[in-house]
């Protein structure tokens, strides 16, 4: 019975790794200019692997940032090797439905996380922590304005209002909250809207611009891998790059780098959509935000590897947004994997069992 749960696994995982390749050689033909690898380059990236694991790697998200982004670095990772092979060893990967973002702020008491006041988890309501009736959570919103809906077990963007709702009619689409609230199914939150400090609203006021923040727990140590800022375009609510928004690179000093990348072809984007040239713009409190993020991870003992959704508030307090036990990797806009860390973590975390196979 052992071997054969294990066979399912292993085919599961397989699966994946083929679903995510897929997906990059289908953006790389979006592309507007491709750039092979050459042969001193491919001998490099295969040393660099083959050093750490033992094997080689398959070169397709190498050749497709080489190709967005003009910037050759071997340690680019591919993505399935990331989420099939480094995540569920640096995550127990039978715990994450422990990122929901329902239970985000039960994690963190006495933190300052977004406030959630309406939560659906597994088809149950509550309403400020408490246990409530359908009836009850429809009533509480027959009458309310500018409120973020989102599901609470998806990420990328997806399916993220800015709501109101008058008489029990909701401004998405004509819906009845009644209809709004089972068209997200069995898993939803209802949050309240932060307002962001004038810096961060100045890059595009319409949509919630936040620092994605990628840290890596080792031991007692956090290292900060990378911070990207997600910026919504005009008229947008949504800040996702996936979801159409821009992004770009944060440095440690705060300040954003020379461009952006939107979607997946979208790419050099110099200003946002309101004239705020990039480079060099000064993200406010950044500094307290890194500090916030290092002493939350060191709270999370099952996930050594997470994404950070962090905003800046209007008096310069940051605030957790959610965060991710299975994140992405912002490649384009950092231009490599993981950056310096890149060796370090894939030393670290290959000699550990995938928690694809744990039981």
């Amino acid at each position: 019975m052992l071997l054969l749960r294990k066979i399912y696994f292993y085919f599961l995982k397989s699966i994946e790794m083929g679903k995510r390749k897929r997906r990059i050689t289908k953006n790389f033909k979006q592309l507007k200019e491709h750039r092979k690898l050459t042969r001193s380059q491919k001998n490099e990236i295969q040393c660099f692997y083959k050093s750490m694991i033992g094997k080689k790697v398959s070169l397709h998200c190498h050749e497709y940032f080489y190709s967005r982004t003009g910037v050759f670095s071997k340690e680019y990772v591919p993505a399935n090797f990331y989420h099939c092979e480094l995540i569920p060893r640096a995550n127990i990967h039978s715990l994450g439905f422990l990122g929901d973002k329902s239970f985000c702020d039960l994690f963190f008491p006495g933190e300052n996380v977004v406030h959630s006041i309406l939560k659906k988890i597994n088809g149950y309501y509550y309403y400020e922590g408490n246990a409530i009736s359908k009836e009850d959570a429809i009533a509480h919103f027959y009458n309310v304005d500018n409120v973020i809906i989102k599901p609470s077990n998806k990420s990328k963007g997806s399916d993220v209002h800015l709501l109101s709702v008058k008489n029990g009619i909701t401004n998405y689409k004509g819906k009845s909250i009644e209809q709004l609230f089972d068209s997200y199914g069995k898993y939803f939150l209802i949050q309240e809207r932060v307002k962001q400090h004038k810096d961060m609203a100045a890059l595009n006021p319409t949509s919630l611009n936040t620092l994605r923040i990628l840290s890596y727990r080792s031991g007692m140590e956090v290292l900060i891998i990378y911070t990207v800022v997600r910026i919504g375009r005009a008229g947008q609510v949504i800040d996702n790059q996936c979801a159409g928004g821009i992004s770009t690179t944060v440095g440690k000093d705060g300040m954003l780098g020379k461009v952006a990348f939107g979607g997946y072809s979208e790419d050099n984007i110099l200003k946002t959509d309101n004239g705020i040239v990039l480079d060099g713009y000064q993200i406010p409190s950044y500094s307290r935000v890194v500090e916030m993020v290092k002493r939350l991870h060191l709270k999370l003992p099952f996930f050594d590897i997470v994404g950070w959704d962090m905003a800046v508030q209007e008096d310069g307090n940051p605030v957790l947004i959610e965060f991710n036990v299975n994140p992405g990797l912002s490649q384009s806009a950092f231009h490599s994997g993981m950056g310096e860390y890149t060796e370090r973590i894939i030393r670290e975390l290959w000699p550990r069992p995938n928690t694809w196979f744990h039981f």
